[in-house]
C-alpha cells in the first residue's frame, strides 16, 4: 500500500568554506557522514554530485558534494543534522530541500 512522507535532502558541499579545497577524501567524508545518521538513528541514503557554489563574498567554486536523502525524518530533526553536517564539514551553509513524496515497498513475494 501507497503512503505519502516527508522527503529531504541535505547537499554538503566538500570544500572547505575557507581554503575553498577539499581537505579530505570522499569516503572520509561519507564515514562522518554515516556517523551522523547512526548517531541520530535514522535511515538514510546518499550520492556523490558534482556541484558549483557562490560564496557569500560572491567567491565561486566547484566541488564535490554528498547529498544525504533523509524519508519520514521529522523537520526539527533534519535541521539539526544539516547544522552537525555544516560544522563538521567546516562549510559557510549547507542546502535543505523539502519534498513530499509518495513512496512505496515492494518485498519479495513467497510462495
Amino acid at each position: 500500500m501507497a503512503e505519502f512522507e516527508n522527503e529531504t535532502k541535505i547537499y554538503v558541499g566538500l570544500n572547505d568554506s575557507e581554503t575553498k579545497k577539499q581537505k579530505y577524501s570522499i569516503n572520509t567524508y561519507a564515514a562522518v557522514l554515516k556517523q551522523v545518521c547512526f548517531h541520530y538513528h535514522v535511515p538514510f541514503s546518499f550520492n556523490l554530485e558534482q556541484g558549483g557554489y557562490f560564496h557569500e563574498n560572491g567567491d565561486f567554486v566547484q566541488e564535490n558534494t554528498l547529498v544525504l536523502t533523509l524519508i519520514g525524518t521529522e523537520d526539527k530533526l533534519t535541521m539539526k543534522i544539516a547544522e552537525d553536517l555544516c560544522e563538521l564539514f567546516h562549510q559557510e551553509s549547507v542546502l535543505v530541500t523539502f519534498d513530499h513524496v509518495k513512496i512505496i515497498s515492494i518485498s519479495k513475494s513467497r510462495s
